[in-house]
């Protein structure tokens, strides 16, 4: 028995220590775990806070155009549904309280039956509107919009076999003009929901999300892209794409629009 005992209490010695340093390892992963969380939540910019609501702006502006409004942490735009045959261009905004090059972007957005919208990025300022120049993020009303808006006129200037319907490069999502979405079971909320849209720009890749799925992807400057780019809507504008870092920007096409939880973590 007293062999026993003492190899006991010998056990007991000899565990305590290494019971102490695996507490000790474990608070230590915790820790590290919990700051680089806190510093992951430090990157985020709140586009709508109040330290950061004042740099919204029309495009080519220095305030806010008629119709849009900040209020309580969201971004709306209050007008008429205008119907497509009859749109001319808009009162576009952007936050230009600062440039970024390579970021991920969410926003919260919705829209009404037959709406119609988009988030632009690297935009930069001096050109008629941010269409033309900066790639765009489509956001619109994939399942009435045609039912609503004559697009013939405007769809068969680019060949489309069926000129009367929304094409695979217009629906929410797309790359507009270049980069359909490329997966099948795409998430679009009805409208007058609330929908989720993340953008991701990183070196030699840009990505587009919704809902939670990515929808597709692409290489910028790529050979692919080139010839998207010369084949397509954008042949005759030569400043297309052309620029890698610039303002985030939402399109007045025409119909009401809310965003909130614009946020914006930049990528280094």
């Amino acid at each position: 028995m007293f062999y026993v005992k003492i190899s006991t209490i010998f056990y007991f010695l000899l565990i305590i220590p290494i019971l102490f340093t695996g507490c000790a390892n474990q608070e230590k992963n915790q820790d590290e775990e919990q700051e680089q969380a806190e510093d992951q939540a430090q990157k985020w910019i709140n586009l709508l806070d109040a330290e950061h609501a004042d740099h919204w702006r029309g495009y080519n502006g220095e305030t806010l155009p008629p119709g849009w409004t900040i209020n309580n942490g969201m971004l709306y735009f209050d007008t008429e549904l205008k119907l497509e045959q009859d749109y001319t261009g808009g009162s576009d905004v952007i936050y230009g309280g600062q440039k970024f090059e390579n970021f991920e972007l969410s926003v919260e957005w919705k829209i009404p039956e037959g709406g119609n919208s988009g988030i632009f990025y690297h935009v930069n300022e001096g050109h008629k509107s941010p269409s033309g120049t900066a790639p765009e993020y489509q956001l619109i009303d994939d399942e009435h919009y045609a039912d609503i808006h004559d697009l013939v006129g405007y769809n068969s200037q680019f060949g489309a076999e069926h000129p009367e319907l929304l094409q695979d490069w217009q629906m929410t999502g797309a790359d507009y003009a270049m980069h359909p979405v490329e997966i099948e079971d795409k998430v679009l909320h009805p409208t007058g929901e609330w929908n989720t849209s993340k953008i991701v720009v990183a070196p030699g890749r840009t990505e587009h999300w919704l809902n939670g799925k990515k929808l597709l992807s692409f290489d910028p400057g790529s050979e692919d892209w080139q010839k998207r780019k010369n084949s397509g809507k954008w042949d005759g504008y030569p400043d297309y794409g052309k620029y890698n870092s610039g303002y985030i920007a939402f399109q007045d096409h025409g119909s009401p629009l809310w965003f909130r939880n614009v946020k914006i973590r930049p990528i280094e």
